[in-house]
C-alpha cells in the first residue's frame, strides 16, 4: 500500500484525521460514481471525467482572461487547464512534483515551447520545453490553479495532504508573487464538492476564489486574503529535509 501523503503532516490531530476520512470518502464516492480516470483516484489528486470540458468552463471566466501569467499545479486534471493557458499566449509557471528539485518551478513560455501546448504542459513534457526556475525568478501571478482531492462551496479545499500546494501559496505569498488580489481557481468534478463547512479550514489553508466542474461555476465568497506565510511550527523535520528550498531556508533562520 502506497504510503499515505498526509504522513510527514503537522498540525491538530483531530483535525488531520477529519481531512482524511474526507479525503477516503471522496475518492471513494468517485469509484462508485465512475468518474475516476486512470490512475485511480485514491491518493492522488484525483483526474476525473470531464476534465477537459471544465477547462473549457474555465476559458471562458473573466479572471482567465484577464491573466497573462498562470501559476498551475503539475497534476493530470489540471493538464488540460495548462495547455489551454499555453494555447492562449500565457506564461505557465508549474511546481515541480513534490517541490523536490533546487529550483522547483517550470517556467513555460508559449513562445519557446519544443513540443505542442499539449505535449509541453504535461510533466514529461515539461522537462523539454522549460527550464527550471527558483522562487526568485518568478514574475508575478495573475490566476493560481490548484489541484484538489474535495472542495466545498465555502470555498475550502482539500488537498492529497502532504501539504505542498498550501506550501507554494505561502512561499510565492512571501516573494510577492501572488496576493490579495490574485484569483484562485480549481477544476474538479461535480462528486468532488461539498456542502458549505463541510471542510475544516486552519491557518495555513488557502480559500478558492472560484471553483469550476464540467456542468457549473461555482463563485465562491472569500472576502479580503490575509497574507501566507509558512507556518514553521507546523512543519516536521521530514517535511523540512524532503523539499531542497525549505531545507535552505530553514538552515537561514
Amino acid at each position: 500500500m502506497a504510503r499515505r501523503h498526509d504522513h510527514d503532516a503537522g498540525g491538530d490531530a483531530a483535525v488531520l484525521e477529519q481531512k482524511r476520512a474526507l479525503r477516503e470518502a471522496t475518492w471513494d464516492r468517485m469509484v462508485a460514481a465512475g468518474v475516476g480516470r486512470f490512475p485511480a483516484p485514491h491518493n492522488r489528486i484525483p483526474n476525473f471525467v470531464g476534465a477537459e470540458a471544465a477547462a473549457e468552463r474555465l476559458r471562458s471566466h473573466p479572471s482567465w482572461s484577464a491573466a497573462g501569467t498562470v501559476k498551475s499545479n503539475p497534476d493530470s486534471p489540471q493538464w488540460p487547464v495548462r495547455q489551454r493557458a499555453l494555447e492562449d499566449g500565457k506564461v505557465v509557471y508549474m511546481a515541480v512534483p513534490r517541490l523536490a528539485e533546487d529550483d522547483p518551478f517550470f517556467l513555460l513560455d508559449p513562445n519557446d515551447l519544443a513540443d505542442t501546448p499539449r505535449k509541453a504542459s504535461s510533466i514529461k513534457g515539461a522537462s523539454r520545453s522549460a527550464r527550471t526556475v527558483t522562487v526568485e525568478q518568478l514574475e508575478p501571478v495573475d490566476l493560481v490553479v490548484t489541484g484538489c482531492v474535495a472542495v466545498d462551496r465555502s470555498g475550502a479545499r482539500l488537498g492529497k495532504g502532504g501539504g505542498f500546494s498550501d506550501l507554494e501559496y505561502a512561499l510565492a505569498w512571501e516573494a510577492g508573487l501572488i496576493g490579495p488580489g490574485t484569483v484562485v481557481v480549481t477544476t474538479v468534478h461535480d462528486v468532488q464538492v461539498l456542502p458549505e463547512g463541510d471542510i475544516p479550514v486552519t491557518g495555513h489553508d488557502f480559500r478558492l476564489d472560484v471553483i469550476v466542474t464540467p456542468d457549473e461555476v461555482i463563485e465562491c465568497a472569500v472576502g479580503d486574503r490575509a497574507p501566507a506565510a509558512i507556518r514553521w511550527d507546523e512543519l516536521t523535520e521530514d517535511k523540512v529535509r524532503s523539499i531542497p528550498l525549505l531545507a535552505r531556508l530553514a538552515a537561514q533562520r
